[in-house]
This record gives C-alpha cells, sequence and structure tokens, in this order.
C-alpha cells in the first residue's frame, strides 16, 4: 500500500506539496468574489450545496425558453391558449421567485450559488419578455413601450460596464444591489402581465413610467456606487 500524501502548506506565500496535495489546499483555501452581489464562494465546484431554493432556482431558468417559445407562438398566432399558457407560466416563475427566497431565509439554505441564479434568472426572463412583447407588431397583442426595454438594457449594459471596471481596477470590492433595483424589477415584472393580460394601452404605459424611473434611479445610484468604490483606492494611497 502506498503512504498517504503529505499536506501541502504555504511558506513565502509559495504553496508546496506535490501536485495533488497542492490542488486540494488551493480548491480548500481559494475564494472568488462576486462583485455583483456581493457574495464569496469556494473555489471548488463539489462543494456547491444543491438545497431546495437553488433547485427552484434552477427550475425557473429553465421554464425561460419555454415561455419564450410560448410567448412566440401566441404573438404569431394569436390563439388564446398560448396567452393563457404564457401567463401561467410567467405566474409560476414569479411564484418561484418569492418561494426560493423564503425558503432560503426560512430554512437557513442562504448559499453563495444561490445569491448568483437568482437574479441571473430575473435577468433572462425579463430581458427576453420585454423584447419580444416591445417588438411584437401585431394587433392582437398589447405592446410595451420601447422605451422602458431600451432603458432597462442600457441600465443592465452599464451596470456590466462597472462590475467589470472594478473588478479590473480594483480587485474584490462590491457594488451592493439597491432595494430601488428590486422594486424595477417587479415593476417590469407587471409591466409583462399588463401586455399579457391585456390590462389597456393607458395603465400599461403608467407602469411602464414607474418602471422606468426605478430603472434609471438604480442605475444612478449604481453609478455613484461603482465610481465611489474606484476612488478609493486612491484616497487611500494619499
Amino acid at each position: 500500500m502506498q503512504g498517504s500524501r503529505p499536506p501541502a502548506f504555504v511558506k513565502d506565500n509559495t504553496v508546496v506539496g506535490d501536485a495533488v496535495s497542492c490542488l486540494h489546499f488551493l480548491a480548500a483555501h481559494s475564494q472568488c468574489e462576486c462583485r455583483l452581489t456581493n457574495c464569496r464562494f469556494p473555489a471548488q465546484i463539489a462543494a456547491v450545496q444543491m438545497t431546495t431554493a437553488n433547485r427552484i432556482t434552477l427550475g425557473r431558468i429553465a421554464l425561460v425558453p419555454v415561455f419564450a417559445v410560448i410567448l412566440l407562438a401566441y404573438i404569431r398566432s394569436g390563439a388564446e391558449s398560448y396567452r393563457w399558457l404564457s401567463i401561467a407560466l410567467l405566474a409560476i416563475m414569479a411564484v418561484g421567485d418569492v418561494a426560493d427566497g423564503y425558503i432560503a431565509r426560512r430554512f437557513g439554505q442562504q448559499t453563495e450559488i444561490g445569491s448568483l441564479l437568482d437574479p441571473l434568472a430575473d435577468k433572462l426572463l425579463l430581458t427576453l419578455a420585454l423584447v419580444i412583447l416591445s417588438l411584437a407588431d401585431r394587433p392582437h397583442v398589447d405592446r410595451i413601450p420601447l422605451w422602458l426595454t431600451a432603458t432597462v438594457l442600457c441600465r443592465d449594459a452599464m451596470l456590466l460596464l462597472i462590475v467589470v471596471a472594478v473588478g479590473v481596477r480594483v480587485g474584490q470590492r462590491a457594488v451592493h444591489p439597491r432595494p430601488v433595483g428590486k422594486a424595477a424589477t417587479v415593476l417590469q415584472l407587471a409591466c409583462v402581465f399588463g401586455s399579457l393580460l391585456q390590462a389597456g394601452d393607458s395603465l400599461l404605459r403608467l407602469a411602464a413610467a414607474a418602471a422606468v424611473l426605478c430603472t434609471l434611479l438604480s442605475g444612478v445610484l449604481y453609478l455613484l456606487d461603482g465610481l465611489k468604490i474606484l476612488r478609493q483606492p486612491s484616497e487611500t494611497a494619499e
């Protein structure tokens, strides 16, 4: 029988040991930080816990392409069955969004991977829904105003640039999520529901205006947060 491998150790900022021991050491001690959600997660993928809350979130992500296909089928054919099926799927995903958050908090299932997947599920759903429903040029579709979709896409692109800039210039710093950002998400979802439920042009435009206001405000706050983080190293050095 072969003897057990000696564990790796750190000497002069260098990991010392054989290849396998060094890999195990790095997997156990290395960390990454998400600058969007301010969460830290270990480098080893095998350590990710697949909790009930995370399974619900993954289910939401899996339903997004199904929802998009059915929504496109409704726009193309105008069949009421497709419209109601789209509404049902949208409602299921909205309830799932609330459920996974509640389960994670109530039963201590808050994980780093979950804090990454949850906003990803929201972004995928809303981006597809807003783009499809704002470009749909059919008489049976209550179109979402194009200016709402453009505002959301521009804000998200700016947020991505902020995250990249903070990561490159500063390192492990975070642009914290804002409550107004969550409010913007809720209002954008309300616009999608309003379009599919045929709530009427005036009510849809009112909800879209509120969504644009929250989206712009959250974008400004994210920009200020990013600039503040980027200035911190120079202020510390002075």
